[in-house]
């Protein structure tokens, strides 16, 4: 996901790139000479990144939610003097909260799982990404075998409880900057079925009617929060019943997520070029989608 974004980024015309790369990473070959990369060891991190972010007239935080890991670095930006291609801290700190935003969701009246109803559970960190630590419980046995293994795989944070939603799980992201929104294609999340709900890729585009009953609750769940900038995107269940009454919201990914992969391949335009015009106010290019359907794991692969 990081190279595509770079090589999208220095195909924007006059765009110089850099980024910081963690000394013992490597990145596929990249075609462009636009592209600046500079390896960091972990102690060195902090003053390199907050350096770049000075000089630049954008930063784009690629990072998970737990661990603070994204607020922190998007303050660093802040700190430095530097401008945000993302959500404020504050922002990502509401959504990295599930507790709170399931909360939040609730009093405004956006449907999402309810919080410690009757089984069947989902268990979950309360601050977490990426599937970590999270479970399928059917029973009070299954719970406490799952807490024991979060414990086991080194998650020691609290955990939260939701009712499971079943249906199909989707995303749509959005770009955002200007006091205006815009979704991009709904895509079907492929989950692993072993109860652990590990990602696994997607799917795009979706059928009309599911991907209308998608962008309709993710923008309802979006506008709950406020900060909400440059790219994002919002999780979601779409139950069976055809007028939307079954869906879900399920949480907000306040940054880049792998989506990026399958939807550029979709887009006849740029995508980190469309990125930074919404983000300045400036007019996006056209919207043209390819029809046909694209197919993205995890890993990258499209």
């Amino acid at each position: 996901m990081l190279a595509a974004v770079l090589e999208d980024f220095a195909r924007c015309p006059g765009m110089q790139v850099s980024t910081l790369l963690d000394y013992r990473r490597r990145l596929p070959r990249l075609w462009s000479s636009c592209i600046a990369i500079q390896r960091v060891q972990p102690a060195a991190e902090k003053d390199a990144f907050c350096a770049l972010a000075a000089a630049a007239d954008w930063s784009l935080v690629v990072a998970p939610e737990f661990d603070g890991l994204l607020a922190e670095r998007s303050r660093w930006v802040e700190q430095a003097g530097g401008r945000l291609l993302g959500s404020s801290p504050k922002a990502i700190h509401e959504t990295a909260d599930k507790l709170y935003l399931a909360q939040l969701w609730t009093l405004r009246g956006v449907p999402t799982p309810p919080l410690e109803q009757t089984y069947p559970l989902v268990c979950k960190p309360r601050f977490g990404a990426g599937s970590q630590a999270t479970f399928f419980v059917p029973n009070e046995e299954e719970l406490a075998r799952a807490r024991r293994q979060a414990l086991a795989e080194g998650w020691n944070g609290e955990l939260i409880l939701q009712q499971y939603m079943p249906g199909l799980a989707a995303s749509v992201a959005f770009l955002a900057g200007g006091g205006k929104w815009y979704s991009l294609p709904a895509v079907e999340q492929r989950l692993s079925r072993d109860g652990r709900f590990r990602y696994l890729g997607g799917r795009l585009p979706l059928p009309d009617k599911l991907a209308r009953r998608a962008r309709r609750l993710a923008e309802r769940a979006a506008e709950c929060v406020e900060g909400l900038h440059g790219w994002f995107g919002v999780d979601l269940v779409l139950g069976d019943a055809e007028d939307g009454s079954d869906d879900a919201a399920i949480e907000i990914n306040p940054r880049l997520t792998t989506s990026y992969l399958g939807l550029r391949r979709l887009a006849r335009f740029n995508l980190a070029e469309a990125l930074i015009a919404v983000a300045t106010g400036s007019p996006p290019p056209s919207w043209e989608w390819r029809s046909n359907a694209i197919a993205f794991d995890a890993d990258g692969r499209v």
